[in-house]
């Protein structure tokens, strides 16, 4: 019988636990409670990898993004001909920004430079600092937002002017909005982006690169669209922004890309310049369409939305293509 109180008395009442075991448990539940924490941190992965093409007759203009770049545009092919020169993170089709910290001065787009695809020690590497939160698709479009690093790494420098950014990873995020085809013009990429700036920080100038392409070396003749006559002019290597829509094409032109963009309806008032560029060494050129908001007192925070139109095909297929969006 006492066996059988003392077996009865274990199962109601357990001996308490030794004070080491005690140590143990709310050690275990303390670091079960740190790694659960640290796993709601991590930033939920977001695949990049997306491929759309044009409807009806335009199937053969195709766009990619990837990984590598954080959804960035990698490739835009038409006739199996690549457009693009995607060699490191800022060689793509994208869009960046920069911002002047409203410090006096000289200002130096790439001391505190956002960008989409990435920062330059990315490199030509397999990984960018930019963070993709949300990329959606269709056949014949795609959207993505993301958080945009900047160009420059703490520390660096830029042609002998150090990096103002004091992180990799800025608090500027981007949407961008592509879809291939407009209207009646199936050759043409509608191309909207949204830079969302945060009302943590305090600008005077803010520069907008709403849109920028880097093309092979081949695409060397540069030509600007007269909008009174709806005719192309040649125009030189620049570089820099002047106010006419920019055509690059091969010297056959046979392939060619423009840019241009309407009376924007968030910002009336902001007039696009749109840059030429071409750099020897490199091997490569290209063009861009920029937005410029100047406030001494402090640029508004909020979003900045920008539509552009991206047409692409033989030189005169161009010049005619932004020939009727001008004239809308």
């Amino acid at each position: 019988m006492e066996m059988h109180r003392v077996s009865l008395q274990s199962r109601i009442s357990p001996p308490r636990p030794h004070r080491h075991d005690l140590m143990r448990i709310v050690t275990a539940w303390l670091f079960g409670l740190w790694c659960w924490d640290l796993q709601a941190a991590e930033p939920k992965f977001v695949s990049g990898e997306a491929r759309i093409q044009g409807m009806g007759g335009a199937k053969k203009l195709q766009i990619r993004t990837t990984n590598r770049l954080a959804g960035a545009i990698h490739s835009l092919q038409w006739q199996g001909h690549e457009f693009i020169d995607s060699t490191d993170h800022g060689r793509q089709l994208q869009s960046a920004c920069s911002f002047d910290l409203a410090r006096p001065g000289e200002f130096w787009a790439e001391c505190y430079n956002p960008t989409e695809a990435g920062s330059r020690r990315d490199g030509a590497g397999p990984r960018s600092s930019s963070r993709l939160l949300q990329l959606k698709q269709g056949p014949n479009w795609l959207e993505t937002r993301s958080r945009m690093a900047f160009w420059l790494q703490p520390g660096e420098s830029s042609e002998g002017r150090p990096a103002l950014n004091t992180t990799a990873l800025s608090s500027i995020e981007l949407t961008k909005q592509v879809r291939i085809g407009w209207k009646t013009l199936p050759q043409v990429v509608d191309y909207r982006v949204t830079f969302h700036l945060p009302d943590t920080e305090r600008h005077s100038l803010a520069q907008f690169e709403a849109l920028t392409g880097y093309m092979p070396e081949e695409f060397d003749t540069f030509w600007k669209l007269d909008p009174a006559s709806g005719e192309l002019q040649p125009l030189d290597d620049g570089p820099g922004e002047q106010p006419w829509a920019v055509i690059l094409a091969t010297r056959d032109q046979r392939f060619a890309m423009g840019i241009w963009a309407p009376r924007q309806q968030s910002h009336p008032d902001l007039i696009p310049g749109y840059g030429r560029w071409r750099f020897a060494r490199e091997r490569v050129v290209k063009w861009n369409c920029v937005y410029r908001v100047r406030d001494p007192r402090q640029v508004p925070a909020g979003d900045y939305t920008f539509q552009m139109y991206v047409p692409v095909g033989t030189r005169e297929e161009v010049r005619q293509m932004l020939s009727t969006l001008a004239g809308e």
